[in-house]
């Protein structure tokens, strides 16, 4: 029986590369399918900085991003960014529940100040226009 002494395709335990290319790289700056780094390029990157399709870390660029500062299409974090969100601030705002969001779907008012009375039943805060009304919460 062999014993493979060659480290290079050795994955688990081993010391990361400075830079690693290829299917889940594992690498300071790792690039590829499923990257995994401190700086990760790729189609679902895993790192502290995460650029790719759906990126997870602690700053995410992406289509779909999950971390602290996330900034893409669909966002999940605690400091967001999204063509989605109004007037592109961040959201600080609480999860709701798929429940109370199909009950606020029918919770169309007429004025602003409505709304963001509503909006406190829902765990957030402020209003969003829907047509010529308004629904609660600062983002739809």
């Amino acid at each position: 029986m062999e014993i493979n002494k060659n480290k290079e395709n050795l994955h688990c335990g081993t010391k990361p590369k400075k830079i690693a290319f290829g299917i889940a790289p594992l690498g300071i700056i790792s690039i590829g399918i499923v990257p995994m780094g401190v700086i990760s390029i790729g189609i679902v990157p895993m790192g502290v900085f995460s650029f790719g399709a759906v990126a997870m870390g602690i700053v995410n660029l992406s289509v779909v991003g999950m971390g602290i500062i996330s900034a893409g299409v669909t966002t999940m974090g605690i400091w967001e960014y999204s063509p989605n969100s109004q007037n592109n601030h961040h959201n600080h705002s609480k999860q709701i529940s798929n429940s109370s969001k199909e009950n606020m779907m029918s919770d169309l008012f007429n004025t602003k100040r409505e709304a963001e009375k509503a909006a406190l039943k829902y765990g957030c805060i402020g209003a969003h226009k829907m047509g010529k009304k308004w629904m609660p919460c600062k983002m739809h």
